[in-house]
């Protein structure tokens, strides 16, 4: 479109950012993104999947589906599998999440990316307080569980993995 050829902006909620930073990281030959604004998003990877209540079949299908979230039937079928990150299950996650460890240039390192991510005029992470839905609800900023453990949650400039 010849209108965003000086470049243009997107705004991300939830989920939606990650679309964003996909555009941001791996499209060629696109107009430039200038900034990014996202609210509640899941940079980081959420560590479980928000229950759909307290109910033995909400119970049921949590533990079930955690068992095969990085199956290739599950990451092929259900969006939000891409960017599960159990911490206790980092081995797994690499060779089987299709979408989170390559956006964080986590398994094969990509300098296009880093580099396209790094060349936005401004980034605004924006995190709700008392959300539930994002655990850790710091993924908003990029911020996440080490490696092995649900203990601490690591600021960004700390998270290594």
């Amino acid at each position: 479109m010849s209108e965003l050829s000086e470049g243009y902006n997107i705004i991300g909620l939830s989920q939606g950012n990650m679309v964003g930073r996909g555009v941001i990281e791996f499209c060629d030959d696109g107009p430039p993104v200038r900034n990014l604004i996202s609210l509640a998003g899941p940079h980081a990877g959420i560590a479980s999947i928000p229950l759909c209540g307290s109910g033995i079949w909400c119970i049921l299908e949590d533990s079930l589906l955690k068992l095969a979230i990085y199956s290739n039937f599950i990451q092929a079928h259900l969006a939000p599998a891409g960017y599960i990150k159990i911490p206790t299950d980092i081995a797994n996650y690499r060779k089987g999440c299709k979408f989170l460890p390559v956006l964080n240039n986590e398994v094969h390192r990509n300098s296009t990316y880093k580099k396209r991510f790094a060349s936005l005029e401004n980034l605004v992470l924006i995190m709700f307080e008392k959300d539930e839905i994002l655990v850790p609800k710091q993924t908003s900023w990029f911020g996440y569980y080490p490696d092995g453990s649900f203990s601490t949650v690591l600021p960004a400039q700390k998270d290594i993995s």
